[in-house]
């Protein structure tokens, strides 16, 4: 019987420190990378005056495509925060807390995206 090498960056490929989080790693990094051009194009709305008062914001987030990208910007924005929120919890809580903090992270994350996809689709059709 013969023991076979295997180099460490073999054995190591697509694995974590557990043997998974590259799933997660890389969804951040996605989400990322989508919420670049989300959050100029708000910034820029915001800047062009879509926000001076009540009128002219409802009557932006009435156009079809700013509530569309304003639903994304918030689903993007949440599950970014949630990933970055659950790694945070598993990296520096370490007793029986830990479970409930990742479900309460999870939990006002999902409520928050709800909350804020009810409040465009409600404002939307107001224009």
């Amino acid at each position: 019987m013969t023991i076979r090498h295997i180099p460490p960056f073999a054995r190591a490929r697509g694995l974590g420190a557990a043997g998974h989080g590259t799933g997660r790693w890389w969804a951040q990094r996605v989400s990322a990378a989508g919420l670049v051009p989300l959050v100029r194009w708000f910034a820029l709305a915001l800047a062009g005056g879509a926000a001076a008062d009540h009128a002219k914001l409802v009557a932006w987030l009435a156009a079809p495509l700013n509530s569309g990208l304003m639903i994304l910007l918030l689903m993007a924005g949440f599950h970014h925060a949630a990933l970055g929120l659950q790694v945070l919890a598993e990296d520096y809580i370490h007793s029986g807390a830990r479970f409930v903090a990742a479900a309460a992270i999870q939990l006002a994350c999902f409520a928050g995206v709800v909350f804020g996809i009810a409040s465009v689709l409600r404002i939307a059709p107001m224009a």
